[in-house]
């Protein structure tokens, strides 16, 4: 029989799985059956500037699948999460969190896509090389911003009021050469019963956060062997590390995708790149290649844990609490402990709890 957080992780699996095969089948039948061609003919009935045009047409498709796919969001994010007793959240209050998501999404996402749209048509077949480097200029910027703007749009965050905890925090950070003035809290609580904790942040805005669901139910010894993980990303320059890797993956992402793209266009019937109409292909093509990437960028991700739990055995010298702690996340949590293999290399970026325990006895 199987155990409560496998049917969980495998429900949210198979859901994910599904949601994004379906996807892809409705984009694909979007534009071979002329779908999209006709949605930018209708639009061009009514507007004539190019970028307007753009902007209703993605609003169109974007709330088209809003409306396809509440009912699988609302089971998954608020039925399920309910039924396995993680979340805290009323319905209007899922909806409000959603709607907030959608804005800032919108807020980041808009300027983008025009930019996308004007390199599209000032440089043609390499408009994926100023857009990299863009995206490149995005990422730093909202690594630095996200601690101090965006995440307090959805959380309460405040300095810790546990003066031990927060010096034993501060000590074990400076070992690590980070100066760290607060370390904060946020209300984690008001969404799930689900605990975490993260380093986040670039130069001056690099903050150490704890969910008070985390606060609330681990002592400091745990929450100690969980700050020294935080902080071995940040002895081994991982957030760093995964900028610069993901600008890589970014670079040649969007060269293939613009390749492709490119010489797809015949194929559907599309005159040119900057077609309004062929722009689905876009996803089309990113979903296929992100398929082959996701592994790759996962084995790193994994590798780069292994790192911070190695690390945190060796500051605290505790692995017997770490590996207590690491068992307690993942109950609450509700992750699967032991994935089937090929689950675990394709989809986890952070290695199953079997592995990890296994991994910190061998250090």
């Amino acid at each position: 029989m199987k155990s409560k957080s496998k049917k969980y992780s495998n429900i949210k699996l198979g859901i994910g799985i599904g949601k994004g095969a379906v996807t892809f089948i409705l984009i694909l039948l979007f534009v071979l059956l002329g779908y999209s061609q006709s949605l930018e003919e209708l639009i061009r009935s009514y507007v004539l500037n190019d970028y307007l045009v753009l902007l209703i047409f993605i609003f169109v498709i974007g709330l088209s699948s809003s409306i396809i796919f509440f009912p699988i969001n609302f089971y998954s994010e608020f039925i399920l999460e309910h039924k396995y007793e993680l979340s805290n959240q009323t319905f209007v209050k899922w909806l409000w969190e959603n709607f907030k998501g959608t804005l800032v999404a919108g807020a980041i996402g808009i300027p983008l896509l025009l930019a996308f749209y004007f390199f599209l048509n000032l440089f043609g077949s390499i408009w994926w090389l100023p857009f990299a480097i863009l995206m490149f200029i995005v990422s730093v910027l909202l690594a630095q911003i996200v601690p101090i703007i965006i995440l307090p749009l959805f959380y309460k965050v405040s300095p810790i009021e546990n003066e031990e905890l927060k010096e034993s925090i501060i000590r074990l950070a400076k070992e690590v050469g980070m100066n760290v003035q607060n370390v904060f809290s946020f209300n984690m609580s008001k969404n799930t019963k689900k605990a975490n904790a993260a380093f986040t942040g670039l130069g001056k805005t690099k903050r150490i956060i704890l969910g008070d669901t985390l606060l609330e139910n681990y002592s400091t010894e745990e929450i100690e062997t969980v700050i020294a993980h935080e902080l071995g990303h940040y002895k081994y320059k991982h957030i760093v590390k995964n900028i610069l890797i993901g600008t890589i993956f970014s670079f040649l992402t969007l060269f293939l995708i613009a390749t492709l793209y490119e010489l797809s266009i015949n194929w559907f019937d599309f005159s040119t790149i900057t077609q309004i109409a062929a722009l689905p292909l876009l996803t089309l093509w990113g979903m296929l290649i992100g398929l082959i990437i996701s592994p790759i960028s996962n084995i790193i991700s994994r590798k780069y844990e292994y790192q911070a739990d190695k690390y945190a055995v060796e500051s605290t010298k505790n692995p017997d609490a770490f590996k207590q702690t690491l068992i307690k996340l993942n109950e609450q949590n509700l992750g699967d402990e032991n994935p089937h293999p090929f689950v675990e290399w394709f989809f986890y970026s952070h290695p199953s709890i079997k592995n990890r325990i296994k991994a910190i006895d061998a250090v």
